[in-house]
């Protein structure tokens, strides 16, 4: 559920923050990947599910080379 608090978002101000055109949150929204919320007829998506998707594809670094598997020559 939204913060109450929480801003509502265009396409431009969100495509502004994942760095992209604001295409991408457009097709997130028609893909259903991203929460968004309709205001009448307008589409927001609210500022918390941006940094929400962005979390969700966040890949941390390996900081081991034991991930590696080691070549038999």
């Amino acid at each position: 559920m939204p913060k109450v608090t929480d801003r509502l978002l265009t396409f431009d101000e969100a495509a502004e923050l994942l760095g992209t055109s604001p295409n991408i949150p457009r097709r997130l929204v028609t893909e259903r990947r991203i929460r968004f919320v309709r205001v009448g007829s307008r589409v927001r998506i609210p500022e918390s599910a941006i940094a929400e998707y962005i979390a969700a594809g966040t890949v941390e670094p390996v900081t081991s080379w034991s991930h590696r598997r080691r070549r038999a020559f």
